[in-house]
């Protein structure tokens, strides 16, 4: 780019189909998300449309969600090392200079410099790269000398937030929930890349077919107890899809908390089964699974596309026991009552913003209250479909109190014809229950995604 280029004008700049260079497309997608673009769908999109070898898919999808998680802490560097405000897209060359210095212990500081500079060039700060070249070496300079660089707040939730980039409101929920220690080792969980667990389906294959076809690929997978169709990766190679089996059926990918959902709901065969919030419809064909395929799931969802994923995994998992339907849940009714009900709600999903970098800058408080009113909604409605004697298990991928114990405590109080029925011992979800009855699995205890669940019985007539 010339220098007569204003600074940040993207007037030269190569579209991604022509790019080679990662750091420059992640710069791209950065100013994608600054726009309110899903960093999930940035990431594939540039993947898709860039001509970038292994390594460099590899760093620019590092480098992109890196940066998105880390904003809030990378801002504080930014602040600590700059004394006037640097325009949007400096900030973003910057972000992605200090993220690799403090972050990607592999790439050679003296790279990640000279690399950051080029960058600024590029875009049009040519007058600025000095100030960049000076503040990383700053950065350096400090880090060198055994001391981190980056300055906290002494105020204990501001200091969490800063360190481990999650905004205040979500540190004071966990704060107030697990106590300041294990709300740092939960902050440290979340900013690691997601583990990638499987499930076997068990109508066709086992845990060692997979195992063993798996290894002939170079592909390791470990059983993860007590979760009795479980295998989590530790290492692949290339698209998961390419992986023995997958065409024909034998798996599909669902993180273990998921998993423990469908067998707290207890399917058996021959029942009538109505999974409310289906799609994408892991849930949905873990319950078919779990019945032999022998009985009816019906799999709701307000959006007919979104079923259409739920009828192709059903399809290539060889299940035929699944009906789908499109409709607003809260005006669903069943001709009849049926024998259990999976409610799987929409929530924040503040127990799996691990798997979403942008997720934590999402969510707000105003959000989480307009969630748990909808939440309040689905349960009143649908606790009117199970048959006296039925069950329904209400869960979340949260880890919010108003979206979990305060929607299930006043429902209780309200309806005294149901009440909590916890897993009996032989339950592969049984070491999950707490006093309560209701399950809270926390993802720097578990090793698995953060989720509450609970397990309903209708003990009366309605």
């Amino acid at each position: 780019m010339s220098s007569s280029a204003p600074p940040g004008s993207s007037s030269g700049m190569s579209s991604p189909a022509k790019q080679t260079d990662p750091r420059q497309l992640a710069l791209l997608g950065l100013q994608s998300v600054q726009r309110g673009a899903y960093a999930d769908a940035v990431v594939h999109q540039l993947l898709e449309s860039s001509r970038l070898n292994g390594l460099d898919r590899a760093l620019l999808t590092e480098l992109l969600y890196g940066c998105v998680r880390r904003q809030r802490t990378l801002d504080a560097l930014v602040h600590q090392f700059v004394r006037k405000s640097p325009p949007p897209l400096l900030t973003w060359i910057l972000h992605l200079g200090l993220y690799q210095l403090r972050y990607l212990t592999q790439i050679p500081a003296a790279a990640a410099v000279h690399s950051t500079v080029d960058l600024t060039k590029r875009n049009g700060f040519v007058g600025l790269g000095g100030l960049v070249n000076g503040v990383l070496r700053n950065y350096l300079r400090q880090a060198e000398s055994g001391q981190d660089p980056l300055q906290l707040p002494s105020d204990p939730v501001a200091r969490l937030g800063v360190l481990h980039s999650f905004p205040d409101w979500i540190v004071s929920v966990w704060i107030q929930q697990f106590g300041e220690a294990e709300t740092a080792d939960l902050c440290t969980w979340m900013n690691q890349a997601p583990q990638i667990d499987l499930r076997i389906n068990p109508l066709i294959t086992t845990l060692e077919q997979v195992q063993t076809a798996f290894q002939g690929v170079g592909a390791v997978a470990e059983p993860v107890p007590p979760l009795p169709q479980t295998l989590r990766l530790q290492s692949h190679v290339g698209n998961l899809t390419a992986l023995p089996g997958f065409a024909e059926g034998w798996w599909l990918v669902q993180d273990s908390s998921a998993q423990l959902v469908s067998h707290l709901l207890e399917p058996q065969p021959g029942e009538t089964i109505i999974d409310a919030c289906a799609a994408p419809g892991g849930k949905t064909t873990h319950l078919a699974e779990l019945m032999g395929d022998r009985g009816l799931v019906w799999a709701c969802d307000r959006n007919p596309k979104r079923l259409q994923k739920i009828q192709e995994n059903a399809a290539r998992l060889h299940l035929q026991s699944i009906q789908t339907q499109a409709v607003d849940v809260r005006e669903l009714q069943p001709e009849q009552p049926v024998d259990r009900v999976l409610l799987d709600v929409p929530c924040s999903g503040l127990g799996t913003l691990h798997r979403h970098a942008d997720a934590r800058w999402r969510q707000t408080p105003t959000t989480v209250a307009e969630l748990a009113q909808l939440q309040q909604e689905i349960l009143e409605r649908a606790v009117t479909w199970v048959k006296p004697g039925g069950y329904l298990v209400y869960s979340t991928c949260t880890l919010h109190p108003d979206e979990n114990e305060g929607i299930i405590r006043p429902f209780l109080e309200q309806h005294p014809h149901w009440q909590i029925d916890p897993p009996g011992t032989r339950s592969p979800t049984a070491s999950f229950v707490n006093a309560e009855g209701w399950l809270k699995v926390l993802p720097h205890q578990h090793q698995m995604d953060g989720f509450f669940m609970v397990r309903l019985r209708h003990c009366g007539i309605q």
